[in-house]
């Protein structure tokens, strides 16, 4: 590992490697294909850029978030090394630029979204690249049975077959038995590849649940107990503002983090927390992949989370300078029949997923057996209004036809326009009065989309307000950068029109082609694991990381003495065994007159601290007192 150790030293300044970065370097430098499941916070990143350095040709790195992207690839920049990343808000002179010098150029890691693989830029060019290590992170997207499937990740297979002697590694930092098998299997892992997994305990971390009725004070006395930097994690963007100026208030330094804020906005509030100018980060699950902030001394949930996996993941982000932290669940008994509905309503019935296919072909007016590889522009919003369908069932529905190989969206799809009002109301008002050719505009937003406007950045559908407005959806579009010019709204516009793909010719929806029994196993698998999430903040008899390393596959009879259950467990132990050592010295005093030490002698404890305290506390109280020789006696009735 010399040659590895010297880069490590090189470009992280590390003088050795965590447990099995060197035994999975070791792994991809033999040219083993790899699978390396490391928990959050075990140093995944380096153990395909060490060895990226060392192959001879370029590392492409595929994952799933352009944010997580941009922050790799100018970590890498600024340790010198020359990556680049390909992504959908790039231009595609960009795109072109970055993808030929990874061709002629010395660019040594390529990132990229799994839905570029597809792209005939991409596909062209890449046979053209001297690739000598593929690196998929979040490898746990590619299996259907995983908590985050990805259909997009099923990509990386017409890649292999591109590549098929390019060794390959995939790292997830939680994966279950069933889906570290799925992985091997969808990447096409060669002969003689080799898995690596550390364990899931964690030594330093304490998982904590706090059933209540009133989440916010218990979080305060939470934040008061422990000091050091915080993760609280919160299901709503608005929720994060609310509860951020909750804190601040209360004299507790906070920032908010969402998906829904610009790039700068993100950037400044990760900074100010990250530098410690702020104790509290309140966020969504947007936040955190890629934050190596190793003094974090508490991650706190307030909604319970859809899985334990992604639960894991987050709670991982706590203590990983080895030090004592805290993962805490703050949550009422409604948060566990929300969690139910919510599973629920993302599995929609076979008889929802033909009508909505149905609804599909009847807006493109598509007769059976046309439409084979023909897009279209897709708009949620009108297409929901015109079938009077329920806009969060479609999308589910949507989905799932995606995963079953029939449609298939392009990124913008799942990145539309926004929008924000940029003032206060009263402000507004104002403008409103003095403005009132905009006037109607502003309360087709505020009517359709309500007061989260003022608190965050909300979806809107540009063509539907248009029609609300009987106008065209260009006027319209006009009229909403009029209002972002004027610094009334901060409008953000897709990069492109949502579009969707007939992937196969339009079939018959009542004979649809749906794989039944994939969709009742992958309906099942969805609730086992909200299940396992409700029974890991309900149980109040197992050890909680027991639980975890259970759910993993990992078979142990060690509890970790250190989360809620073991610590209230050990308490009851302690109440028995201090019962039985208070009578055993009532006993012997009243019989004898005893030192403390010649006591201490005589009953021979198996913990001396507890016998000392017991016997500081029973003096306290009256039941022992001293002699002037300092003996232990019974004190005389008065």
């Amino acid at each position: 590992m010399e040659d590895s150790l010297s880069i490590l030293k090189k470009y992280w300044g590390h003088a050795q490697f965590r447990a099995l970065q060197p035994e999975i370097i070791n792994s991809i430098l033999a040219g083993h294909d790899t699978l390396a499941l490391l928990p959050t916070g075990g140093g995944k990143s380096v153990c395909f850029q060490v060895p990226g350095l060392q192959l001879e040709g370029l590392c492409i790195v595929i994952s799933p978030l352009i944010a997580l992207m941009k922050d790799q690839v100018e970590n890498l920049k600024s340790k010198g090394i020359h990556a680049v990343a390909v992504h959908s808000a790039m231009s595609r002179e960009e795109i072109d630029i970055h993808l030929n010098n990874c061709i002629h150029g010395d660019v040594k890691f390529l990132y990229l979204s799994p839905e570029r693989l597809h792209t005939e830029i991409f596909v062209e060019r890449v046979k053209q690249m001297n690739v000598g290590l593929i690196a998929v992170d979040e490898a746990h997207c590619i299996s259907q049975w995983g908590y985050d499937f990805r259909p997009s990740y099923l990509q990386i297979a017409s890649l292999r077959e591109l590549l098929p002697d390019v060794r390959i590694i995939a790292l997830t930092a939680s994966a279950t038995p069933q889906v570290k098998d799925d992985i091997v299997d969808k990447l096409k892992f060669r002969k003689g590849h080799q898995v690596f997994q550390k364990t899931f305990a964690r030594e330093n971390l304490s998982f904590v649940v706090r059933r209540t009725e009133n989440k916010e004070r218990k979080l305060m006395e939470v934040l008061q107990k422990v000091q050091g930097p915080v993760i609280i994690y919160s299901r709503s963007r608005k929720g994060t503002h609310e509860l951020s100026d909750e804190l601040n208030k209360k004299g507790i330094s906070s920032i908010y983090y969402h998906a829904g804020l610009t790039f700068e906005q993100r950037t400044d509030h990760q900074e100010q927390w990250i530098k410690n100018k702020k104790r509290v980060m309140v966020a969504t699950n947007a936040f955190g992949m890629g934050i190596d902030k190793p003094d974090v001394r508490i991650v706190a949930h307030l909604d319970l989370p859809e899985n334990l996996e992604s639960y894991y993941q987050e709670a991982g982000r706590a203590g990983r300078d080895g030090k004592m932290a805290y993962a805490v669940v703050i949550y009422h008994d409604s948060d566990v029949t929300t969690l139910q509905t919510k599973t629920k309503q993302s599995q929609p019935s076979v008889i929802v997923l033909k009508k909505t296919y149905q609804a599909l072909a009847n807006f493109y007016q598509l007769a059976q057996g046309s439409g084979e590889g023909e897009s279209f522009d897709f708009d949620l919003y009108n297409f929901c209004d015109r079938f009077e369908l329920q806009a969060g069932l479609t999308y589910n529905a949507l989905r799932k036809l995606e995963e079953e190989g029939l449609i298939e969206f392009n990124e913008s799809f799942y990145s539309p326009s926004v929008v924000h009002i940029a003032v206060d109301k009263t402000r507004l008002y104002e403008f409103q009065v003095a403005n009132e050719q905009f006037d109607p505009l502003i309360k087709m937003l505020l009517r359709l989309y309500g007061g989260q406007l003022f608190s965050d950045f909300t979806k809107i559908s540009e063509s539907y307000l248009a029609k609300g407005l009987k106008m065209k959806t260009g006027e319209l579009i006009s009229a909403l950068r009029h209002l972002h010019d004027l610094k009334i709204i901060i409008y953000k516009p897709a990069k492109e029109k949502p579009q969707i793909t007939f992937i196969v010719p339009r079939q018959d929806a009542e004979k649809l082609p749906l794989d039944v029994k994939r969709l009742e196993e992958r309906k099942a698998l969805i609730e086992s694991k909200m299940k396992a999430m409700t029974n890991f903040v309900t149980s109040t008899h197992r050890c909680r990381m027991q639980l975890i390393q259970e759910y993993f596959g990992e078979e142990t009879f060690q509890t970790c003495g250190k989360c809620d259950v073991c610590i209230e467990l050990k308490k009851k132990e302690s109440s028995v065994q201090l019962q039985s050592l208070r009578g055993e010295i009532i006993t012997l005093v009243k019989s004898k007159l005893y030192t403390i030490d010649q006591l201490e002698k005589r009953i021979a404890p198996s913990d001396t601290g507890l016998f000392i305290d017991l016997v500081r506390e029973m003096v306290d109280e009256g039941e022992l007192e001293y002699d002037k020789v300092w003996r232990l006696k019974i004190p005389a009735r008065k």
